[in-house]
């Protein structure tokens, strides 16, 4: 069976500061995160990679790339924008708390029901359409896998990545928040029986490795 690792980015100064990047805004990561990056590196390091998929925003190609280095492995990688985060509009670059008073039923539909999410007032995208642009990433993924065994990482964003795992394993639309989210530097490992939906859950959100006490703000 083919096994996935889906983690999700250090810890950025707006991921600090309660602000949303989306697909367009992005910040450094900040120092703590590189510890972090380190520890989960750790963590899989007895896991041999095939291939390494990663979203082209800055915070997640540093982190992709400090983990492939910690890694030592000579991972074949994948720069693709299938794995770039929610395109959030005008949200973007916005502090959660100046979302909630602009956009308030656009903030809770994306939170907490994504069934409601309608993005039109704010120009971004839906979680269909984000799903049927990153399904493909991950299907096809799996479907190059001729061994049927192999271990593939891919490097993404919170609450992309939440929509994506919850979509592949076969979860609705209006359910895709019911384990809440991820955590940075967290990884949710998912297994495959071929490119067929839906694959089986293995690990959601696994932070055990991680020394730091973490806070709300840690996880989307």
């Amino acid at each position: 069976m083919t096994r996935l690792y889906f983690v999700r980015h250090g810890k950025t100064e707006w991921n600090l500061q309660g602000r949303y990047q989306g697909a367009n805004g992005d910040s450094p990561l900040l120092p703590e995160s590189y510890a972090q990056i380190h520890q989960l590196a750790g963590f899989l390091r007895p896991v041999h990679f095939a291939h390494c998929y990663v979203s082209p925003l800055p915070r997640a190609q540093t982190t992709a790339k400090t983990l492939l280095q910690d890694l030592d492995q000579n991972i074949p990688t994948s720069t693709t924008v299938g794995m770039r985060e929610f395109n959030l509009g005008k949200m973007e670059g916005m502090q959660f708390s100046e979302v909630a008073k602009k956009y308030p039923q656009e903030l809770h539909d994306f939170r907490t029901a994504p069934g409601d999410y309608d993005p039109t007032a704010i120009g971004g995208e839906s979680f269909p359409e984000l799903i049927k642009r990153m399904q493909p990433v991950v299907l096809d993924a799996v479907q190059q896998d001729h061994t049927g065994q192999a271990n593939l990482l891919f490097v993404s964003h919170g609450a992309a990545l939440v929509a994506l795992i919850q979509s592949l394993l076969g979860t609705a639309v209006k359910d895709l928040r019911k384990d809440g989210g991820l955590t940075n530097s967290s990884v949710t490992i998912l297994e495959a029986h071929g490119p067929h939906l839906p694959f089986k859950l293995i690990k959601w959100n696994d932070t055990e490795f991680l020394t730091k006490k973490l806070d709300p703000t840690d996880t989307i």
